[in-house]
């Protein structure tokens, strides 16, 4: 994707995803990319507690682009839960939750085979049957980084975090996340998630900015140290 102001996107058409999915294609080897959508005024969801009222069209596009180009899709339990998530159809899901807690879940036992629950050392989670389960750390809490770990040891080396919110910005402030893409939704509203809700300042170069006829914007931003590269 290039980064020029006024390109429009059109998922109506196979030329118009095609073309889309060339701008969000990543060379060849290991990243982690954030995949998450906002309201003008900052929220990560709508009325409903959840991000369906805030997408379009060209967004779950997009997402669909996103998720086949990855190994894996990295998500909170809580947004697990709230979501209603099941198992992308090309990538596999790693689910982190410091509880282990997944009641609430849509997931199928069919999809199970391809879910793998990353808990604390010590968690005894009561995972659904098929899932993985793997304890990484050393308490309370899972850095991104062993997050990151126990996904390398799978073979998993393109990743990409959809949240929710707390979840994505930890990758952010740890370092680890190399792009950001971010749907803004042209609505105004309470912000009931903040949809990044970082302590600090993280070093951003748009990589790519799309908009698309009904007025959301799709950008991509650079993160961190390769941002300072430009």
């Amino acid at each position: 994707m290039l980064p020029e102001t006024g390109e429009s996107a059109d998922s109506t058409t196979d030329a118009g995803r095609e073309w889309l999915a060339r701008r969000y294609r990543r060379a060849p080897g290991g990243y982690v990319r954030v995949n998450m959508v906002t309201t003008l005024t900052g929220s990560a969801s709508g009325g409903d507690g959840t991000s369906d009222t805030i997408t379009s069209p060209t967004d779950r596009s997009i997402l669909g682009i996103i998720r086949r180009d990855a190994d894996v899709v990295v998500v909170g339990a809580e947004t697990v839960r709230a979501e209603g998530y099941v198992v992308p159809r090309t990538a596999a899901l790693a689910v982190v939750s410091r509880s282990g807690r997944l009641d609430g879940h849509r997931l199928t036992e069919a999809e199970a085979g391809r879910v793998v629950l990353v808990v604390p050392a010590g968690v005894h989670p009561e995972a659904p049957a098929g899932v993985t389960v793997v304890s990484v750390g050393n308490g309370p809490d899972l850095s991104p980084a062993d997050v990151l770990a126990v996904l390398s040891a799978r073979g998993w080396e393109r990743v990409v975090c959809e949240g929710g919110p707390t979840l994505a910005a930890q990758f952010v402030a740890a370092g680890v996340v190399d792009e950001i893409c971010l749907t803004v939704a042209p609505r105004i509203g309470p912000v009931r998630h903040p949809v990044l809700p970082v302590a600090d300042d993280v070093p951003t170069a748009v990589a790519g900015a799309l908009m698309d006829a009904a007025g959301f914007s799709y950008l991509r931003l650079s993160v961190g140290a390769r941002a300072s590269r430009g």
